[in-house]
């Protein structure tokens, strides 16, 4: 019983001191120091050994012109602890009443204590760079390796240097520290993106260029080629990109997984020059099986993509051409499932696909080729209007991969499915667990196809716009195309000015786009653009409107004006950070 009371009043000592220091901190956060002070000291005579509270007490002082209060104290703690970061803390106060020479007096004081000790830097640099005194933090880091040249503070300075809105320092430093220590690299290319995309310094992509290239030809190093290759992907470069990891494959000819991965990068960016160009390359250099199906597939995709009725027999031979070559097997099991899908959506004939996916079943695969053969045959089903059977497979898939990107995707079409056969209840119910799904691409997915079911209900109980919006949805998953056009064409006649009309006007100009007739598409872009000023659609219609002009038209005057009102009226948009670097682009900086 005693140990249990105890026990018990430990725990509420710990609870009352967490409720003690959330009420000095809200005094503190809403700038009521006197009451702050008091609850800190309280803090501080329970644990006079927290540094937390001395500083919060300290500061206090400070913000309350107590400055003599502030050096007494800051004064006991030196003498008492012998913390050398203190001596910052004594020349900081008096620089607070612009005593700058007695300031610096403690300052070098510091200093001085990193030459006896170089290791002091970490917690005296450290302490510079909280008051914002960063040529003293730099000054601390310089001193502690002229004194132990085998310490490394690389990062730290070149955190100081950007800090310090000195990017070039910034970069040599960043760089240095990458050579050096390799294991950090990722660390290092993410803080480096961070200042690619903000618009501090119009010229920093253009000097880490520069610095780069400078040492992959200086060196001949292929860490700095790869290096270059990763700063071209973040421009979006992929031809630049590609070069880079040529010139490595020469030196390293037996790994291809980068540039398999860089040709998945630039078809997911829609570069289907570069990409075609990097999977020839690997076809022409590689005897891997495996390596040799997925350039394969992903060349047949892209032509598949871009292709009309007039291009099919091309596509079908190539695709009997080439399993007649490789075999059936599971490691042709790519080229099986492009052809069932191109056979069942593009020729039409979705019982010799599914008779494809049949066989490839019946084949010693693993459970994620299972499940990709699983929901390729739900798709094929689903595009039979055959609704129940293919729920059957998405939900075995679902089940199968939970927790998997697989499965969610599963789950994710299940939902769509059921948007397709009117049933908003049910796709709104599944919609709303996936809104937080862990990948982000099925999150905004889930999100959008959400709040176009609620947006279009609240206005229209009965949802009879709705239903006729998800029958032309479903008549492009066909593949129908005209039979879809002339489905929102009668949602606009019939239901001109209700909640349906922009998401409508979106879906015309973007099958139109898909089927090449860009005039039309901008028609359609431009009357959502005009007429619907405040519908949430309207980043989409200016992005493709904008990629059209500069992509299709290759007319950069009317395509700046779209990027630049998303940039400056659309922040929150998923096209921002791309149509900044493209008007950049247009616009002619030299940074790109």
């Amino acid at each position: 019983m005693k140990k249990l009371l105890t026990v018990l009043l430990f725990l509420l000592s710990i609870w009352a001191q967490a409720q003690n220091e959330q009420l000095a901190n809200n005094y503190f956060d809403r700038g009521e120091f006197e009451k702050a002070l008091v609850s800190y000291e309280e803090l501080l005579k329970g644990q006079q050994g927290n540094t937390n509270y001395f500083q919060r007490v300290v500061e206090c002082y400070q913000q309350l012109q107590q400055y003599d209060k502030a050096e007494k104290a800051i004064q006991a703690r030196l003498d008492k602890y012998r913390q050398n970061t203190l001596l910052v803390e004594l020349g900081y106060n008096y620089q607070l009443q612009k005593n700058q020479e007695k300031a610096n007096k403690y300052y070098d004081q510091a200093i001085d204590k990193i030459k006896k000790n170089a290791p002091e830097a970490y917690g005296i640099a450290y302490t510079f760079e909280r008051k914002a005194l960063f040529d003293y933090a730099l000054l601390a880091y310089k001193t502690a390796l002229e004194t132990d040249p085998k310490l490394s503070f690389n990062f730290q300075m070149a955190m100081i240097y950007g800090q310090k809105g000195e990017p070039d320092l910034m970069i040599e430093t960043y760089l240095l520290e990458a050579y050096q220590n390799p294991q950090n690299l990722p660390i290092i290319q993410n803080q480096l993106s961070r200042f690619m995309t903000e618009d501090a310094d119009a010229n920093f992509n253009d000097s880490l260029k520069k610095a780069l290239l400078l040492r992959a030809q200086k060196t001949q190093d292929v860490f700095w080629n790869d290096f270059l290759s990763w700063f071209f992907v973040q421009q979006k470069e992929y031809g630049k990109a590609f070069i880079q990891q040529k010139a490595i494959y020469k030196r390293n000819p037996d790994s291809f997984s980068n540039i398999v991965n860089l040709a998945q990068m630039a078809i997911s960016d829609n570069d289907q020059d570069s990409a075609s160009e990097i999977l020839t390359f690997v076809l022409e250099n590689t005897n891997d099986l495996e390596l040799l199906m997925q350039a394969h597939s992903y060349l047949l995709e892209m032509k598949i993509e871009r292709a009309t009725a007039k291009d099919y027999p091309e596509i079908t031979a190539t695709l009997d051409r080439l399993i007649k070559e490789f075999g059936v097997s599971p490691y042709t099991l790519e080229l099986l499932e492009l052809e069932a899908d191109f056979t069942a959506f593009h020729l039409n004939n979705p019982e010799k696909a599914k008779m494809i996916l049949k066989n490839a079943m019946e084949m010693p695969v693993n459970r994620y080729q299972m499940a990709d053969l699983k929901m390729q045959m739900a798709d094929i089903l689903l595009f039979e209007e055959k609704f129940n059977q293919a729920l059957i497979y998405y939900s075995q898939v679902s089940e199968d991969m939970s927790g998997d990107v697989t499965g969610q995707e599963a789950q994710l079409k299940t939902a769509k499915t059921s948007y397709y056969k009117g049933d908003f209840e049910w796709a709104s119910h599944q919609l709303k667990v996936l809104k937080s799904a862990s990948t982000q691409l099925i999150a905004n997915d889930a999100m959008d196809l959400f709040l176009l079911i609620s947006d279009n209900t609240v206005e229209d109980s009965t949802q009879v716009a709705l239903k006729k919006l998800a029958r032309a949805d479903f008549l492009l998953y066909q593949n129908k195309k005209p039979e879809a056009l002339a489905q929102f064409q009668l949602i606009l006649k019939e239901h001109k000015g209700e909640t349906i009309e922009p998401v409508t006007l979106l879906r015309l100009g973007k099958t139109y786009e898909k089927m090449g007739d860009y005039t039309q598409a901008l028609d359609y872009y431009a009357n959502l653009l005009n007429n619907h000023k405040d519908c949430i659609y309207r980043d989409e219609a200016l992005y493709y409107s904008a990629e059209i002009y500069n992509v299709n038209l290759n007319d950069a005057e009317k395509a700046k004006p779209l990027y630049e009102e998303i940039i400056f009226k659309h922040e929150d948009s998923i096209y921002f950070v791309d149509s900044r670097n493209k008007y950049r682009k247009l616009r002619g900086d030299t940074n790109l």
